[in-house]
């Protein structure tokens, strides 16, 4: 859990950094704040292709501990499958 905790808050950090930049270009630029649609939407897309190229290792290690865990409860569940079949 602690690779899933890690890896959801540098997406969370990285995706209100780039909301903050963008809705303050926003304002700076139409002088308004009051339709912040567009800064929040321009922040999904760039904090998600900014995530996709530096959060890499954050969610390989995400992905192998989610694998280690399949491959632990796939050898549990064949262990007991086979007690199983003896009886």
């Amino acid at each position: 859990m602690k690779a899933f905790a890690i890896y959801t808050a540098l997406r969370l950090a990285m995706f209100v950094a780039c909301y903050a930049l963008f809705g303050w270009l926003y304002v700076l630029a139409f002088g308004s704040s009051g339709a912040l649609v567009w800064p929040f939407l321009a922040a999904i897309v760039v904090s998600s292709l900014l995530s996709l190229k530096f959060l890499a290792p954050q969610r390989q290690r995400f992905a192998d501990v989610v694998q280690s865990r399949a491959e632990r409860a796939t050898s549990r569940f064949e262990e007991i499958r086979s007690k199983e079949d003896q009886d």
